[in-house]
């Protein structure tokens, strides 16, 4: 859920995507690589302003982009992943053989995503939602216009001047026609026999209805566009005309977007996994591939998540014994210790601030220790944030949202915090250090202030990658003590290794092994201990975005299996924050290209040695 801006004048960037590192050097193929790189991003760019906007890059000779949103019409599913698709032919005429080093890499990367991005497209349902991910369902508790549109347009449009409140005002009409654009678009795709399971579909027209219920200036929509623009002193009438567009086209484009999904509501299944779509089980099997960038079938992954179950749970219930809690499962017990009146916030507004004070906390704690663990810091700051009200029903628990290139606008760390009773006080460290530091925050922020990185890797993600850093950014806190002194912290630190593993038996079980809904809310309150509530939050996601679950313990397993590896061949010369450069300075990358590059860095330490 890792959303970045970018903000550096056009310019600077053009600067910054010429500029060459790790020995990328401007000639012969490397050269060829560059320039259709440079050419991929613009045409990323034209078809997905709300790209533009979210990097920075709607200023200057893109200032145009600023007043639209992205086309979401049938035959734009993909969005801005399209250009990667339409870019195969030109990639396969790059000698592939003459590129060495971080330059091979950095192609393995852009070819690697082109091919799964046309597989994508080979289905005729569904698509890229606004995080690249991709998802059966366009309309969602989880994707669809109605969710990203009103948060990225009161996060990501700025309003500084008079043309950006205007161009607020254009992206608010336009956003009725994109609401339109989908409706269409997923009419077609239920004409296909792709329609969400009833559960989704219930949850979804909750969700749609609280943005209908939003009306007149008291709009939320209203009010982040007028509030702004009076702070900036931009004297005008944005209020009014803002509702107008609400109450008006907007209001309409919604009853219809609700009527359609009504519609499917009387015929709708409660069958939880893909596998019932048009050629489902190949689908998913292709969500996997997409969501690890590994080669694991459904089958295997499935066993390697129980293998890494079994043995989690083998751990915590070591330590839940030393709490004095022995009786009952692993899961049980962690559900009696998360309902203990003593590590609960109250659900109240209060309780909401003391929750989020403490987070800052553990924040600034291990902001103190990065020193010890990396060589490269990141310039921008980070923040703690409470997800929006209006989309926390159908939010993940947590995610983050990245910072600027230059480190003046921070990144973000935002908890769900629709009811604090799923989050006991032993729980939160171990999500601070996945979303902030040293995971998600440092991973991304690393990525964007890299000198010499193509344009286009800053802004590239791989599920897998990025979350099985933020895994690995957990296991790392452990290992630098910051639980030392808090022992019941440390099944908050299992409990999320065992929630990621959980994740694999329950992703693959309800895509490729039948399970239903109910099995699968059962497994794993029974098995992690989560929360009724938010065990049944968690599996709506799996649903809606297949395979995705996936990617967090099979990345972390991937990256301390390459540091292992790295320290078996290089002894003491092993360092450990050169391996977490040469891990994170390049950008994002499917797994298979994460070990060639790990292992041109053990090679070089080796030379050098």
């Amino acid at each position: 859920m890792d959303r970045r801006a970018f903000l550096m004048s056009g310019a600077a960037l053009t600067a910054a995507a010429a500029t060459p590192a790790f020995a990328r050097g401007p000639v012969g193929p490397q050269a060829q690589a560059a320039a259709l790189y440079d050419s991929i991003m613009e045409q990323m760019l034209r078809d997905s302003p709300e790209t533009a906007t979210t990097f920075g890059l709607d200023t200057g000779a893109r200032a145009a982009l600023k007043s639209k949103l992205d086309d979401r019409s049938p035959g734009k599913r993909l969005l801005q992943l399209q250009a990667l698709a339409d870019a195969r032919p030109a990639l396969k005429k790059i000698d592939r053989k003459a590129l060495t080093g971080r330059a091979a890499s950095d192609f393995d990367t852009v070819a690697w995503l082109a091919d799964m991005t046309a597989e994508v497209a080979q289905y005729p349902f569904g698509g890229v939602d606004a995080t690249s991910d991709q998802a059966p369902y366009l309309i969602s508790q989880m994707t669809g216009a109605y969710q990203a549109v009103p948060d990225f347009l009161n996060s990501m449009h700025t309003v500084e001047t008079r043309e950006d409140a205007e161009a607020y005002l254009a992206r608010l009409d336009g956003f009725a026609r994109a609401l339109d654009q989908e409706t269409a678009s997923a009419r077609a795709d239920g004409a296909a026999g792709a329609i969400p399971p009833g559960f989704i579909l219930s949850k979804t027209l909750t969700q749609l209805a609280a943005l209908r219920g939003q009306s007149g200036e008291s709009s939320g929509l209203v009010t982040s566009l007028a509030g702004r623009a009076k702070a900036k002193g931009l004297a005008g009438d944005w209020s009014a005309r803002a509702a107008k567009i609400v109450d008006g086209p907007l209001a309409a484009a919604l009853d219809r977007q609700i009527a359609l999904l009504n519609s499917w509501q009387a015929t709708a299944t409660h069958e939880a996994g893909v596998a019932r779509l048009p050629r489902g089980e190949a689908y998913y099997a292709m969500c996997l591939r997409f969501q690890t960038s590994t080669g694991l079938t459904p089958a295997e992954a499935h066993k390697l998540g129980l293998s890494q179950v079994a043995e989690i749970v083998a751990e915590a219930d070591a330590l839940l014994k030393q709490q004095g809690l022995t009786q009952g499962s692993v899961g049980a017990r962690l559900t009696a210790l998360g309902q203990d009146p003593k590590y609960l916030y109250p659900n109240t507004d209060d309780g909401r601030a003391a929750l989020l004070a403490d987070l800052n906390v553990q924040v600034d704690g291990m902001r103190k220790r990065l020193p010890e663990l990396f060589a490269h810091l990141p310039k921008a700051a980070v923040e703690v944030r409470r997800v929006p009200p209006a989309i926390e029903l159908g939010a993940p628990r947590g995610y983050s949202q990245s910072s600027s290139v230059d480190g003046s606008r921070p990144g973000a760390y935002y908890i769900n915090l629709v009811d604090t009773a799923v989050w006991p006080k032993w729980a939160l460290p171990t999500l601070t250090y996945h979303e902030s530091l040293p995971g998600h925050h440092l991973q991304g922020a690393l990525a964007l202030e890299a000198e010499g990185t193509p344009l286009l890797h800053k802004t590239l993600a791989f599920n897998a990658y990025a979350e099985g850093w933020g895994l690995y950014a957990e296991q790392l806190a452990l290992e630098a003590g910051m639980y030392d002194g808090y022992e019941v912290g440390k099944l908050g630190y299992l409990q999320s290794m065992l929630y990621r593993a959980a994740r694999i038996v329950l992703d693959t079980g309800l895509h490729a092994m039948g399970w239903s809904r109910e099995k699968a809310v059962a497994y794993m309150m029974e098995t992690v201990g989560l929360a009724a509530g938010a065990a049944e939050s968690e599996i709506d996601r799996y649903c809606v975005i297949p395979g995705q679950a996936c990617g967090y313990k099979i990345g972390q397993l991937e990256i301390v299996r390459l540091r292992e590896q790295a320290k078996a061949k290089l002894g003491a010369r092993f360092d450990l924050k050169g391996f977490h450069d040469a891990v994170l300075l390049g950008g994002a990358m499917p797994l298979d290209v994460l070990g060639r590059v790990v292992a041109d860095w053990t090679a070089a330490r080796m030379k050098a040695a």
